[in-house]
């Protein structure tokens, strides 16, 4: 017989909570999924009980190994069935229900107007905005004989209003969580949008707000140490988390709610080796862009920059050139086409990788674009997340000693920028390179035979 319970310590403290809400979390690794998915079930036999599960986008429920992966494991023990249409959601025989649901922006709140919602969750809570979580909470009601109710999981995030939000349960010194007061209460309410704290209910009575009015509101830090169960699984998971960059590895190993990054947190020039011809063991190649359109007289503005990266047969990753430029959009179409030819030309297979932006303008450009490079291996990719979160996967490759710079004029300039990320003025090459770095690692198509092997020392075309 199969027994769903908690794991001791943090994640038990978390489904024990009377609060009204409860965020957990602080760290990867503290088995939040399971603890999230795991909460509604105490009330499988309440036909009358609903829960929403949000996540940031639709995407998210159905990752490898999320929302959706994870309560296949568990909701069947209990009866539940599993739906994905409409929206994908459980049914349990006593007819509760359990729904994941997505909030991308603010226009996506309209379609909740009217809802009663038992317990609502959310999933990485930083990913969703201060308005969203407040609006979701006039939802937070119930027909089913259970005191409405609010949990959710996160990790660090310094610059979210959740490391406002929770900032009394945070050291102000260190950024960790101070573990004597990890699970303690504290007395909420929100008026003309403004947040209004008490270590007492009585407190805040006393400043005119009424009992209706107040909420409980609790932190439980948790950490990889406390989900013995993954680490008996994946004793390598430890290791992936202390090869993070720095600001990351503070994060999500240690769950660092202060720490921002400083110029040279990400990348360092004595961090690269720099080759003075290039290797034959190249087997994949990306050029990916950064978009400025912009003309060069216009100030401090944006460049318009290209990166063109290899994996090596044996797992480095090579530069080989760089373009950064201030361009009118005409120019910068004729330039990405002409630098596609040259590509073709030098290097034989290569994959162009164009962003595209958000909204059907984005959509549209980037059709416009792959028009024009018809004939070349082209993606168009929307780009998701911050860029110090784009940037992280390549920064752990390029702190670990695994990147290489072919030699040429662009060193310097390039460089430069990569060193004062994330505080310096422009990042269009760092967005470029880690385009690049994802793309390669996405793809797996691999050069013809012979395709850079005979490519002599300075054969090589130099921006």
């Amino acid at each position: 017989m199969q027994t769903l319970q908690p794991q001791k310590g943090a994640q038990e403290n978390f489904l024990a909570s009377s609060a009204d809400i409860v965020i957990y979390g602080g760290a990867a690794g503290g088995g939040k999924t399971f603890a999230l998915l795991l909460e509604p079930l105490r009330h499988y036999a309440n036909g009358g009980f609903s829960c929403v599960i949000f996540r940031k986008n639709a995407n998210q429920i159905f990752n490898p190994g999320g929302l959706w992966d994870a309560s296949m494991e568990i909701y069947p023990l209990l009866g539940g069935k599993p739906f994905k249409t409409p929206k994908p959601y459980w049914v349990f025989p006593s007819g509760m229900k359990v729904s994941f649901a997505h909030l991308e922006n603010s226009n996506d709140l309209l379609a909740w107007q009217g809802s009663q919602i038992t317990l609502i969750a959310f999933d990485e809570l930083t990913h969703f905005s201060q308005e969203q979580f407040f609006y979701m909470l006039s939802r937070n009601r119930s027909l089913s004989g259970v005191k409405p109710y609010v949990r959710a999981t996160t990790n660090p995030d310094s610059d979210s209003w959740v490391a406002s939000f929770i900032d009394w349960w945070i050291d102000p010194e260190t950024g960790y969580a101070i573990q004597e007061r990890s699970g303690k209460i504290r007395y909420l309410a929100r008026r003309d949008n403004q947040l209004l704290w008490g270590d007492s209910a009585e407190e805040l009575v006393a400043q005119g707000i009424t009992e209706a009015e107040i909420k409980t509101v609790s932190f439980i830090a948790a950490s990889l140490t406390d989900n013995q169960i993954l680490l008996q699984k994946d004793p390598g998971y430890l290791a992936n988390l202390k090869a993070l960059p720095l600001v990351e590895r503070e994060k999500l190993l240690m769950g660092n709610w202060k720490i921002r990054p400083a110029g040279g947190s990400y990348f360092r020039r004595q961090q690269v080796q720099f080759l003075t011809a290039m290797p034959t063991d190249v087997t994949r190649l990306v050029r990916a862009w950064d978009f400025a359109a912009t003309a060069e007289e216009k100030g401090d503005a944006d460049y318009t920059a290209s990166v063109l990266m290899g994996k090596r047969k044996h797992g480095r990753y090579i530069i080989l050139d760089v373009i950064n430029r201030r361009c009118v959009p005409a120019d910068v179409r004729n330039l990405v086409k002409n630098t596609a030819i040259r590509d073709k030309e030098i290097y034989g297979a290569v994959t162009i990788r164009i962003p595209q932006d958000p909204g059907q303008a984005g959509v549209d450009q980037a059709q416009s674009y792959l028009k024009t490079l018809a004939g070349f291996a082209c993606i168009a990719e929307r780009e998701t997340g911050s860029k110090g979160t784009r940037a992280e996967p390549l920064a752990a490759q390029w702190q670990g000693g695994n990147i290489d710079l072919l030699t040429a004029s662009w060193n310097e300039v390039f460089l430069d920028q990569m060193e004062q990320f994330p505080e310096g003025r422009h990042d269009d090459m760092v967005d470029a390179a880690a385009g690049a770095f994802h793309q390669l690692e996405k793809q797996n198509t691999v050069l013809p035979r012979g395709s850079l092997s005979a490519l002599g020392k300075q054969s090589y075309w130099k921006t």
